[in-house]
């Protein structure tokens, strides 16, 4: 008898030190898990697809920084701000990437953001010096069509024309906005009278970017507001040389993509890493192929093959951050007026 009791009280004790050693276990995961550092960025949707450039970016960043990196899709670039604004000082984003040019007085006027320290040698052919947004791509605004459609080359002639055309919101979309700033910049006073010409022409105007090049892939419209960068995705992706950008005669309007670091973030030195890193060779190398969009600083093995290909406008269009909004609002009421009628 004595000895079945030694025998029930070996397994009682070895039993719970079983348990006591997985318990302490699952506890030490458990701390190890809540130690590691979650810095979120909300980004538009097309940044975090699986084609984009957020899972090589999150997986390059996270073999240096010892965190886990959260990107949160929220729509195309206008509709960043709009959320950020909307959640003011208690949103879960400690950073935003994806804002413009376009946009940047806007998000300066919220008093949300917090200033850098970073410094780069950028690429785009302008001048950079901005307290609170760093860059990490520009592109160029272009119609892209299948290379063997004889297209007009200005927007006029697309007005006079029968070509389909499918455009983005500018109250939710960068290109949207930068379409209706390229217009207003190019014709001044004439803005409306050119958006009453395209009316005909515009099959749909989508929210964000990625469904109105989808409708343009599927066929439904001859022309999709785009970048002149788009067809190398085509050609290096795809080795597909049947895309291509209309080089207009009025020149095209830049856009230079922007991130910033929001003043309510608790993960403030981490935000600071990864805006040195965003500048850095490893996030800019990922750029071309995966946003397809021109690099804010080049590479040190310089851009794809197929890049040089590309349409390089004859003149350049942009307007100063700090004059947009005033024109935009001009610019937004004549779009509205005329796609109406």
């Amino acid at each position: 008898m004595e000895f079945f009791q030694t025998c029930s009280a070996r397994r009682i004790l070895e039993d719970t030190m079983k348990y006591l050693t997985f318990a302490a276990g699952m506890m030490a995961a458990t701390m190890a898990v809540a130690e590691t550092p979650v810095l979120t960025v909300y980004t538009y949707d097309s940044f975090v697809s699986d084609w984009g450039p957020g899972p090589a970016v999150e997986a390059a960043f996270e073999e240096t920084c010892g965190c886990d990196l959260k990107f949160v899709g929220a729509g195309d670039g206008a509709a960043l701000l709009a959320r950020v604004k909307l959640e003011g000082a208690r949103t879960d984003a400690d950073i935003v990437l994806g804002l413009d040019t376009n946009l940047t007085a806007a998000a300066r006027e919220t008093d949300l953001f917090a200033d850098h320290a970073i410094e780069a040698s950028y690429a785009f052919p302008i001048g950079w010096n901005d307290a609170q947004f760093v860059p990490f791509d520009w592109g160029i605004f272009a119609f892209v069509k299948n290379a063997d459609l004889d297209a007009p080359t200005d927007f006029k002639a697309l007005g006079a024309s029968d070509l389909k055309i499918v455009i983005q919101d500018p109250r939710s979309s960068t290109p949207g906005l930068g379409l209706l700033m390229w217009v207003k910049t190019a014709y001044g006073d004439e803005s409306k009278a050119v958006w009453e010409g395209l009316s005909d022409n515009i099959v749909t105007v989508t929210k964000g970017w990625s469904e109105a090049y989808g409708m343009f892939i599927e066929g439904e419209a001859d022309m999709v507001l785009s970048y002149t960068t788009s067809p190398a995705y085509h050609l290096i992706a795809e080795e597909d040389a049947s895309k291509d950008a209309v080089k207009f005669t009025e020149g095209h309007y830049m856009q230079i993509e922007v991130a910033g670091k929001l003043k309510s973030t608790d993960q403030d030195a981490l935000a600071d890493q990864f805006l040195a890193f965003m500048v850095s060779d490893a996030f800019q190398s990922i750029i071309p192929t995966t946003n397809w969009m021109y690099p804010a600083v080049t590479p040190a093995d310089g851009l794809p093959k197929g890049f040089e290909t590309l349409v390089v406008p004859d003149k350049g269009l942009l307007v100063a951050s700090d004059q947009v909004q005033a024109i935009r609002d001009e610019a937004l009421a004549e779009w509205l007026d005329a796609l109406s009628q």
